[in-house]
């Protein structure tokens, strides 16, 4: 039996954890790296971290420069073994996918080459909606608030259809969306609630951290979303796959460059354009450096991470595990 190459590993924060400051108990060792001393996100765990297998967590840092300089002190904490970066969205977040991959696309090709990898993303929006309804299920009769921090407007829309989509073929005749900085705040979603018959009100996370970050009378907090160990499974497995996909020379970062592709406005080529072609820099080796698309009808993309609908069951195991443990 292979023994699978140990890694040490960076998680990207984005809006779905604060910046990362809600990772921080995953962080080994209580040590973080130069990042820390500039950026809260960073600021070491007095918890002992959770087991991640094949992982090893040697910083959390937002996207930027936090990120470049985590990276490398990744890089030189890990002498000659590999490190590997976990975009840490739940499927919201596409921009810290891309942003991510920018991070890292100069680093691999100096000191990280060859030993530089970006995972898959942490989760998909279709992984949310499955725990959201296990969170919901556990959650006594009455409404669900389902919160998060705002983001930005595609951001926050997308929390909306994801709640309706956990709602589906639940025993709650109400799941709200509240969005903590942004509009309806958590009080309100707990008052429309109310307003709508509700009787007892659960708040649950869409993201890494808290239900509430402040209390509010007469609602309970359902959280977390995930435990801990849950979490640093899903790491590991994303950790597993990005050393297997490295050790065949794929290192994840031209895909991740493209994961913000037809996310956001719709761009328009005038109505006697049939046709056009993007200059992506996603599967190089299988497509070269421009693909078509015709009307802007896209092919599949089978790659980690993208979107297969609210129904898809996770295949690997601790994405199951992380269906059951919270």
């Amino acid at each position: 039996m292979t023994r699978i190459q140990a890694a040490t590993v960076v998680l990207a924060g984005g809006h779905e954890s604060d910046g990362g400051r809600d990772l921080a108990a995953l962080v080994a060792g209580g040590s973080t790296g130069p990042a820390a001393a500039r950026h809260p996100s960073t600021v070491p765990s007095t918890t002992r971290p959770p087991t991640a297998g094949c992982a090893t967590v040697h910083a959390v840092a937002p996207a930027g420069r936090p990120l470049t300089e985590a990276v490398r002190s990744a890089l030189a904490a890990a002498g000659d073994g590999p490190v590997c970066v976990v975009p840490m969205t739940l499927g919201r977040d596409p921009g810290l996918v891309a942003d991510t991959a920018r991070a890292l696309r100069w680093l691999a090709a100096g000191e990280g080459r060859g030993r530089l990898a970006l995972t898959a993303p942490f989760a998909a929006a279709d992984h949310l909606i499955g725990w959201l309804r296990a969170a919901a299920g556990a959650a006594p009769d009455g409404a669900v608030l389902v919160t998060a921090p705002a983001a930005g407007p595609f951001e926050d829309a997308e929390l909306f259809r994801i709640a309706r989509l956990a709602r589906q073929y639940g025993r709650h005749r109400w799941v709200e969306v509240a969005l903590d900085g942004g509009d309806p705040d958590p009080a309100e979603g707990a008052e429309r609630c109310r307003l709508l018959g509700a009787r007892e009100v659960t708040a649950v996370p869409a993201s890494f951290g808290p239900a509430l970050r402040t209390p509010l009378p007469g609602v309970r907090d359902g959280g977390p979303l995930l435990r801990p160990s849950a979490v640093a499974g899903v790491v590991a497995a994303r950790t597993a796959a990005a050393l297997h996909l490295l050790g065949h020379g794929e290192d994840g970062i031209p895909a991740g460059l493209d994961a913000e592709h037809g996310h956001g406005y719709a761009h328009s080529h005038g109505p006697d354009e049939q046709s056009h072609q993007h200059h992506h820099q996603h599967h190089q080796q299988q497509h070269g450096n421009q693909h078509q698309h015709q009307n802007h009808q896209h092919h599949a993309h089978d790659r980690p991470g993208h979107p297969r609908g609210p129904e898809h069951t996770p295949t690997d195991p601790a994405e199951r595990k992380a269906d059951h443990v919270r």
